[in-house]
């Protein structure tokens, strides 16, 4: 049997304190949801005031508060209480609550976006769904369960037959997919046009058929939809042109209708909330003579204090009977959590205007100009070093930030790209490439668009020597579809 010791052991372990927590949560927080994250500390901590708004006398609302409680105090009194045990007056083993709380611990924060209330995608098929009167009570339930299945896009991606199996079994209902067929089709009649489709052929179709005006190029869309339509999705034109038997001109023109649909319907109220949502910059960078100067887009910490009745109340220790207490230790732990909360909203403020300045003071030449072509390589750890913070937490400053100047309204994060070393040994901003990349496809023969191995040449002339892959990698990060997809009758 082996034998039992007992030893002790040293060791360097790194925690963080909740005031360091709540900092590093803070700093994730633009502009607009920091607001909200201050409106709900002050609706939840009565000892948290906005300091913008007129306040009550101190001394008048206290003597509120402790009248409220006088025809109480006689019947709760404890006659027993003994003041020696008042753990409020200097005692040695009081603790605040908040020093308590166990939060070592990473937590992703919560980035919701907040939009202006509009009726979703959802609620309007269900509306339209009740102006069917022509439905019985079974056909409304089951078509309420096909619109249910509907994703964002306004496809429907499930079949009918999987369908009608889970309304068999969920709702013990036994339908099959003739029932369910002729529901969908009326769901299909629903706006946005080209809602229930199953696929992107049947979605484009379904708009393109209920359009009024049904000239001589729509027919000929809906022909090349219904018999070419692998061909049109490959662009592959001169094959279409004999499935579908017709010239050019009319080809081109038929393939404009088909263009201007709109493959996800769905996304019309999607976009509708995101065109809702207003951009508030979390740092404005002012150009006034030549002298740049970056600042935050107003200090909250500066409207913020302690509520002086709480304040006072927390103070109080001497000729006090046990209800007192209690709202003096009550008071205390709320001043002294406000008084952390206010605390951590100043750290917050200063390192992002710290790391702004560093910012602003690496990218010299473009916040003074505003050109693309002058932006630097830039890495979060050249702004760590210089600040002498983490890397994590330039990362927390930067993300979903946005800063106002001279020349438009951006995510910081665009600012950070690597470095490129051209031909002539210069060290140039992988975003110059980019923007050079984009402009060449953009001058394009269109009917003869640029491969990406032409690109490689075509870099190459202007001192840009770059591996095909590479540029592969960067058309993609652009959203710039491959040559065929550019291609254009």
């Amino acid at each position: 049997m082996p034998e039992l010791r007992q030893t002790q052991q040293l060791k360097q372990q790194l925690k963080l304190t909740p005031n360091q927590i709540l900092v590093q949560k803070l700093l994730l927080l633009p502009m607009a949801l920091m607001e909200q994250r201050i409106k709900e500390e002050i609706e939840n901590n009565p000892a948290l005031e906005d300091g913008s708004e007129v306040a009550d006398d101190p001394k008048e609302e206290l003597s509120e508060i402790e009248n409220e409680g006088e025809e109480y105090s006689e019947d709760t009194r404890d006659e027993d209480y003994d003041d020696g045990e008042d753990f409020m007056e200097e005692s040695e083993e009081y603790v605040p609550a908040y020093k308590l709380t166990s939060n070592n611990y990473a937590e992703e924060t919560n980035r919701e976006s907040y939009f202006a209330d509009s009726s979703s995608f959802q609620d309007s098929l269900h509306f339209q769904l009740g102006l069917k009167d022509h439905l019985n009570e079974r056909q409304q339930m089951l078509a309420d369960y096909i619109i249910g299945n509907i994703d964002d896009d306004g496809y429907l991606r499930r079949d009918l037959y999987s369908i009608s199996n889970d309304v068999t079994f969920q709702q013990n209902i036994l339908t099959d997919e003739k029932e369910l067929e002729p529901l969908l089709k009326i769901i299909q009649e629903f706006d946005p046009p080209g809602v229930g489709a199953r696929n992107l052929q049947e979605c484009l179709l379904i708009q393109l058929k209920r359009q009024e005006h049904t000239d001589a190029y729509t027919k000929l869309a809906i022909t090349i939809l219904e018999k070419g339509f692998e061909e049109f999705s490959k662009k592959n034109y001169e094959r279409l042109k004999e499935v579908v038997k017709c010239d050019e001109a009319s080809l081109k023109n038929a393939v404009n209708e088909i263009i201007k649909l709109n493959p996800k319907p769905g996304q019309a109220y999607a976009d509708a909330a995101t065109n809702a949502a207003q951009v508030v910059p979390d740092f404005v960078v002012a150009n006034s003579e030549g002298e740049l100067q970056a600042a935050l887009n107003g200090r909250i910490s500066s409207t913020l204090r302690l509520s002086p009745v709480y304040v006072t109340m927390a103070e109080r220790k001497k000729g006090m009977d046990k209800m007192q207490r209690e709202a003096a230790s009550f008071a205390k732990s709320k001043t002294e959590a406000a008084s952390g909360f206010i605390h951590a909203i100043r750290q917050r403020e200063d390192t992002l205007q710290s790391v702004m300045q560093t910012i602003l003071n690496y990218q010299q030449d473009y916040f003074a100009s505003g050109d693309e072509g002058k932006l630097k390589p830039m890495l979060l750890k050249d702004i760590a070093k210089a600040t002498g913070l983490d890397i994590s937490t330039i990362s927390r400053v930067v993300s979903s930030k946005y800063v106002q100047t001279n020349f438009g309204t951006f995510l910081l994060k665009t600012l950070f790209s690597e470095s490129f070393q051209k031909e002539s040994g210069e060290e140039v901003s992988v975003n110059e490439v980019k923007k050079l990349m984009q402009e060449i496809i953009h001058n394009e023969d269109k009917k003869k668009p640029i491969n990406d191995d032409a690109l490689v040449v075509l870099l190459e002339q202007k001192g840009y020597k770059i591996a095909r892959r590479t540029i592969a990698k960067y058309r993609e990060a652009m959203g710039l579809p491959v040559a065929r997809m550019r291609k254009e009758i």
